[in-house]
Formats: structure tokens, sequence, C-alpha cells
């Protein structure tokens, strides 16, 4: 599939996956609700370890910057992070995250 065939929410939760090893390392999950195209507009939820993380913040500033540098056509990036009392995302309701897997590179920088 190319990338004009594919939806923006489908982009932006292929790119997630590839940030889910660090994520997962610290035993969060992801999951985009929204990817609109025509507004520009990103949300993404994460969950699970997340909440209540000291870093978390910057998790979610890496992936703010990171999506807008990725894709053209996003302008806002919002990324909700949970409070220590909400878990945020599961993998139950489509949030990525569960057993940890990445290659050779390894983690990557959120």
């Amino acid at each position: 599939m190319s990338d004009e065939s594919e939806s923006l929410k489908e982009r932006v939760e292929t790119w997630m996956v590839g940030q889910m090893p660090i994520i997962q390392m610290h035993g969060g999950n992801s999951v985009v609700r929204k990817a609109d195209a025509e507004s520009g507009e990103v949300v993404v939820e994460l969950g699970g370890a997340c909440a209540g993380c000291g870093i978390s913040n910057i998790t979610a500033q890496n992936i703010q910057s990171d999506l807008i540098m990725t894709f053209d056509e996003i302008e806002d990036v919002q990324v909700k992070v949970p409070s220590s009392g909400d878990h945020g995302s599961s993998t139950v309701e489509g949030g990525r995250g569960g057993e940890l897997q990445f290659g050779d590179e390894g983690p990557g920088h959120f």
C-alpha cells in the first residue's frame, strides 16, 4: 500500500509500532485516538506504566516533535498521558504494548 492510499491514522499507527520497544521496555502502551489529515491534528494516548511515570512528559514531547517532523500534513499533536490513578489506553481497546520485541537496532530515544 502506498503512502497516498493509506490513511493518516494507519501511517501514524505504523510509525508508533516502530517506537513501541522503548515504551514497552518501561511497561507502557499507546493508541492513536485521532489522525485527521484535513485539520492536521493527531491525538495519541499513552497508558500502562506511562500513568504517573516521571519521564512520560519527555516521551510525550518526543512523540509530538517526531510526528510533526515525520509527516508533512501533521500540524498539531496532542499526547494524552493518564494520571497515576488511571491506566489510560489498553491493548484490549486497540492500544499497542505487551511483550517487548525489538530487532538488532534496539529501542529508540523515547
